[in-house]
């Protein structure tokens, strides 16, 4: 891996880090909106966690929608436009983020 693969490698790190914090202070801790319940965000950033991670078991499809997700995560840019965006539902609200691959 190059420096310029190894430095970009690091910065989507970094940006789905911050899109996960972000995403826990808008739904987790402060109720955010209601079109996403607690759990789903929670879910949600730990997502985005796991692809920053490097988790083995998610594709480099998911990581570049999750990428783009946390671009529109950080600008606040209609992030439920997003396919991984998790979907309101009644009695339960959660919908699970399942990989593409998947």
């Amino acid at each position: 891996m190059s420096d310029t693969e190894i430095a970009l490698r690091g910065a989507e790190r970094s940006l789905l880090l911050s899109a996960a914090e972000i995403v826990r202070l808008r739904y987790v801790h402060r109720g955010g909106d209601a079109s996403l319940s607690q759990t789903a965000a929670g879910e949600l950033a730990n997502f985005f966690g796991a692809i920053a991670r490097g988790h083995p078991a998610l594709d480099e499809g998911d990581r570049k929608e999750a990428i783009a997700l946390a671009h529109r995560v950080i600008d606040d840019d209609h992030p439920e436009h997003s396919r991984m965006w998790p979907t309101y539902r009644r009695p339960g609200r959660v919908t699970r983020i399942v990989p593409s691959g998947k």
